[in-house]
C-alpha cells in the first residue's frame, strides 16, 4: 500500500473581482483570497511573505496576515499561519503546496492545492501530498471544469512517537483518516477531523471556494477515508469516488492492524470507520459512488480490498455505486492516471450542476 491519498475537491461560483490597485505586492493565492472575500482591507504576500497593517506600515512574518472590514466577520482580524512552501504554473493554474500549524494534529502539515485559472475571477472547489499532484495528471482536467483539488498529507509528521517509524503500513504515512484513541497516538493521530473539519476550513478561509459545494475522493487508503468521509456526513459531500479502496477494513490485515493500534480491541468501535458498514446503516441524501479497481492489483488478489463486499451492502441498500473493473491495472499512479480524467468528470458533474 504504497499509495493512499485523500483529495477534496471544491466547486466554483461567480464572484466579482476587486481591483488590483488595492494590493500592493500580491503573489496568485492571496490575490484569489483577495477576490474571492471582496472586503479585506489590505492584503499584501511578496516573496519574503510581507503583509500592511492598517495603517500602511509594513510587516515582515511567515504567515498570511488580513485585515478584514466590517463588511466581513465584523472587523475581526485574522492572522492564519499558512506558509507557503511552493508554486509551479501548471496547465493554467497553479500547483500550490502550503505548511501549517495543525491544532488536531498538533504538528506542521503540508497540504497541495491546485487552483485552475478560473479562480482568478471565479469561487472555486477541493504517500505525501507530493505523490497525487506530481503522479495523478489531474491538473488539466480541473483547469477544465474550473475544480480546486486539495491534497492532504496521509499522516502527521514529526511527532516523534515511539514505533511511528517502523512499518510502511502503520504510524508515518498511514494515519488511516481515523481519530486515535489509543496511547500513544490519540494526541497526534486525528487523520479523520484533520480532513473532515480543520483542513476544510483552512482552506474556505484562504482560498476562493464554495463552502457548500465539495466532493472527496481517494486512493486505496485513501479511497478508504474518501468512502468514510461521505458515508459517515451524509449531504456534506456533493459526490465521491475512489481508486482501489480498502473497503471493508474490519476483515482485512490492514484494517485489523490500524484499527487495533489506534482504535483499541474493541470491534465495536472500528465500525465508525467501515466503509462497508457505514453503508448498511447510511440514511442521508442520494450518494452516486464511482470505484475503478484495477483486475491486476495485487492486493486485490491478497483480499486487502473487499469491494465486492461493499457492493453488495451498497445494492441491498440501493446506494448507487458504478464499480469499474479495469484490465491489466495493477495499484499504481498508472492506474489512477488513466482514469483520473473520469473522475474528475464525475465529480464535476455534481459540483457544478
Amino acid at each position: 500500500m504504497v499509495n493512499h491519498q485523500v483529495s477534496i475537491y471544491y466547486s466554483c461560483a461567480h464572484q466579482t473581482p476587486v481591483s488590483k490597485d488595492k494590493v500592493v505586492t500580491v503573489s496568485a493565492v492571496v490575490e484569489l483570497v483577495h477576490r474571492a472575500h471582496g472586503h479585506f482591507s489590505r492584503v499584501e504576500f511578496g516573496t519574503c511573505v510581507q503583509t500592511l497593517d492598517r495603517t500602511g506600515g509594513e510587516v515582515s512574518k511567515p504567515v498570511i496576515q488580513a485585515q478584514f472590514s466590517s463588511k466581513y466577520r465584523g472587523s475581526v482580524r485574522s492572522e492564519m499561519a499558512l506558509t507557503q512552501v511552493s508554486s509551479n504554473k501548471c496547465a493554467g493554474g497553479f500547483q500550490k503546496v502550503f505548511e501549517h500549524d495543525s491544532t488536531e494534529l498538533k504538528c506542521k502539515m503540508k497540504f497541495a492545492i491546485y487552483l485552475p485559472p478560473k479562480a482568478e475571477t471565479d469561487k472555486c472547489l477541493t504517500c505525501t501530498e507530493q505523490n497525487f499532484i506530481t503522479k495523478a495528471g489531474s491538473q488539466l482536467a480541473a483547469a477544465e471544469h474550473g475544480i480546486i483539488i486539495v491534497a492532504p498529507d496521509t499522516s502527521p509528521r514529526g511527532c516523534n512517537i515511539e514505533g511511528e517509524d517502523e512499518s510502511w503500513d502503520f504510524g508515518t504515512g498511514a494515519g488511516f483518516y481515523v481519530d486515535s484513541t489509543q496511547d500513544p497516538w490519540k494526541t497526534n493521530y486525528r487523520m479523520y477531523s484533520y480532513v473532515t473539519d480543520e483542513l476544510p476550513k483552512l482552506i474556505n478561509d484562504n482560498f476562493p471556494t464554495a463552502p457548500d459545494r465539495m466532493s472527496v475522493c481517494g486512493h486505496s487508503m485513501g479511497g478508504h477515508g474518501a468512502l468514510i468521509c461521505a458515508l459517515k456526513n451524509p449531504g456534506k459531500y456533493k459526490a465521491v469516488s475512489a481508486f482501489a479502496p480498502i473497503c471493508n477494513p474490519m476483515q482485512c490485515p490492514w484494517g485489523q492492524k490500524a484499527f487495533s493500534g489506534y482504535l483499541g480491541s474493541d470491534r465495536s468501535t472500528w465500525e465508525a470507520y467501515d466503509a462497508t458498514v457505514l453503508a448498511g446503516s447510511y440514511s442521508g441524501p442520494q450518494l452516486d459512488i464511482l470505484i475503478d479497481q484495477g483486475r491486476d492489483d495485487q492486493f486485490l488478489s491478497a483480499s486487502q480490498l473487499l469491494p465486492d463486499n461493499l457492493i453488495a451492502v451498497c445494492s441491498e441498500k440501493k446506494i448507487p455505486i458504478v464499480f469499474r473493473l479495469q484490465p491489466g491495472y495493477d495499484h499504481s499512479y498508472f492506474f489512477i492516471y488513466s482514469f483520473i480524467n473520469d473522475h474528475i468528470k464525475h465529480h464535476a458533474k455534481y459540483l457544478n450542476a
